[in-house]
């Protein structure tokens, strides 16, 4: 069933970004494959997605909430999360929004199709691809730690990935670390 997969490579390289305890919001969740994967580590977790089944089928879970993100309200108008992710999914009048939602010392971590993905598959429209430094623009404000736009085999796509935090305000002139690795 689609949803069910195992969770991206990407947002778990990238999953030790989220705070100890952080909340997790899975934006356009399906059947809740990185909900499960965050839970799994003692995460709490949040759900949204427009699908009456994807959105039962991970109510067990955490937080589950039915909305169409798109055409209707924000449901978390207010709320920040230590983690925001997105994959494979792009509604460009929401980057905003979820960039805002992430926490001082959150984490924003996205994969999703990019332009040239009309050359090998769905989605094909360019209202659903990323134009080249899209997501970098859309992250101004956050620190980038990761940063990736380019193809993948198996299947063949182009994506844009990144991984960024928000910073804490600097109480102290030293640099803040962020691992570029779990074990790091």
């Amino acid at each position: 069933m689609h949803g069910t997969e195992a969770p991206s490579l990407w947002v778990r390289r990238w999953a030790h970004l989220v705070p100890a305890g952080g909340s997790v919001l899975d934006v356009a969740c399906g059947h809740g494959r990185h909900l499960r994967w965050f839970a799994a580590r003692g995460h709490k977790v949040t759900g949204v997605d427009r699908s009456a089944e994807a959105i039962a089928s991970i109510a067990g879970l955490g937080r589950a909430v039915e909305a169409d993100i798109e055409n209707g309200p924000w449901p978390f108008e207010g709320e920040r999360f230590g983690a925001v992710v997105v994959t494979n999914y792009l509604w460009r009048p929401l980057l905003p929004t979820l960039v805002a939602s992430v926490v001082d010392c959150g984490v924003l971590i996205c994969e999703t199709f990019a332009a040239g993905n009309e050359t090998v598959g769905k989605p094909s429209r360019p209202d659903f691809l990323l134009q080249n430094g899209e997501l970098l623009r859309a992250c101004a404000d956050l620190h980038i730690v990761a940063y990736e736009d380019g193809f993948c085999d198996a299947p063949e796509r182009f994506v844009q990935r990144i991984a960024a935090v928000r910073k804490r305000p600097s109480i102290d002139a030293l640099p803040q670390r962020f691992a570029l690795d779990a074990a790091g």
